[in-house]
C-alpha cells in the first residue's frame, strides 16, 4: 500500500537545491518553528480553519463540510490564502504517494539530474520518502533530502542508506540559541552533522546568517573545525544571507548581512580548513 505525504508544492526545476538541474519537492509539517523561516506556510498542516476562504479570487479554496478544499485547477498560485493563514500553514496540500510525485517529477526528464525533498521537514514523511527514493533510483536519479537534522539518521539505517545524500542545515551551534531561533534543541543535529560526515551522507552543510540574531562567527568556526576533523573539508559549506523574502510579517525588520560579514565568515572557514564554501 501507498504511503501519502501532504505535497506544498513541486518545483519543475531548480538550480539551488542541490547539484544540477533538480526537481525540488516541498513537504508539509515541520517541527521547528524559526524566527526567520523563508517557508513559514510548511510549518504546519492546515486545521481547516477557514481564514484562506474569502481571500481566494478565483474560488480555488472552498469548504465541503468541515473541511477546506483545494481545486489546482482553478488556482492562479496568487498566495492569497497563504498570506491570510494566521497559522503558518497552506490550504494547497495534495496527498500524493511517491507514484504520484513520481508521475510529475517523469514530466521534467531528461533535463533534470535528481530529485530533492525539503519541507517543512521532509523527514516527518519518512515512509513516503523511502518510497520515492527506490522510484527515482530506478529513473536514475538521485535523492537528496534537505533537512533541518531534527530526524536522528543513526537510528534510521534504512532511510540512510536509501538516500544519496543529506542537506543539513546547522542554524545554530550554541544550543541555547538554537533553542531561542528554532524553538527546539539542537543536540541531534549536530550528532548528525557527525553521523552523516561519517557515513559519507553529507551532501552539503548549510548555515543561514542573520545578524544580532545568532553568534554565527561560532556556528560556521565549530561547523568547519568538526568538519575538517572529522575528514570531510570537502563537503560544501553553503553560507546563505537572510533575506527577508517571505517570511512573516514580525521577523522582516531582521537585517540582511552585508557582503563583507559573509566574506568574513568564509575566510573564517577556510582558515579550519574547509575547501568548497559557497556564499549564498
Amino acid at each position: 500500500m501507498s504511503i501519502r505525504a501532504p505535497v506544498n508544492r513541486i518545483v519543475p526545476f531548480s538550480a539551488v537545491d542541490g547539484p544540477g538541474n533538480r526537481t525540488a519537492v516541498f513537504l508539509q509539517g515541520c517541527p521547528f518553528n524559526c524566527l526567520y523561516c523563508h517557508n513559514p506556510e510548511t510549518i504546519h498542516p492546515c486545521d481547516n480553519c477557514g481564514a484562506c476562504l474569502s481571500a481566494c479570487p478565483t474560488g480555488a479554496i472552498r469548504r465541503e463540510g468541515a473541511v477546506v478544499r483545494y481545486d489546482r485547477s482553478l488556482c492562479i498560485m496568487c498566495d492569497a490564502c497563504i498570506r491570510a493563514c494566521p497559522k503558518s500553514s497552506c490550504p494547497r496540500l495534495r496527498w500524493l504517494s511517491g507514484e504520484e510525485t513520481m508521475e510529475e517529477i517523469r514530466r521534467n526528464m531528461p533535463f533534470i539530474r535528481g530529485v530533492t525533498v525539503s519541507g517543512g521537514e521532509c523527514t516527518q514523511h519518512r515512509d513516503y520518502l523511502l518510497e520515492l527514493a527506490a522510484l527515482a533510483h530506478r529513473e536514475g536519479l538521485s535523492l537528496l533530502l534537505d533537512s533541518n537534522g531534527s530526524h536522528d539518521f543513526a537510528q534510521d539505517p534504512a532511510l540512510t542508506a536509501a538516500i544519496d545524500g543529506v542537506m543539513l542545515d546547522v542554524k545554530a551551534w550554541d544550543g541555547a540559541e538554537h533553542l531561542r531561533l528554532c524553538g527546539q534543541p539542537n543536540d541531534v543535529v549536530l550528532k548528525n552533522l557527525r553521523f552523516l560526515a561519517e557515513s559519507g551522507k553529507l551532501a552539503e552543510v548549510r548555515t543561514v546568517v542573520v545578524p544580532e540574531e545568532m553568534n554565527a562567527a561560532q556556528t560556521v568556526t565549530m561547523v568547519s573545525r568538526s568538519l575538517k576533523a572529522l575528514g570531510a573539508a570537502d563537503v560544501p559549506y553553503k553560507i546563505i544571507r537572510f533575506r527577508p523574502m517571505g517570511v512573516r510579517p514580525a521577523y522582516k525588520h531582521f537585517r540582511s548581512p552585508t557582503g563583507a560579514e559573509l566574506d568574513a565568515l568564509e575566510a573564517l572557514a577556510r582558515s579550519e580548513g574547509m575547501e568548497r564554501i559557497i556564499q549564498i
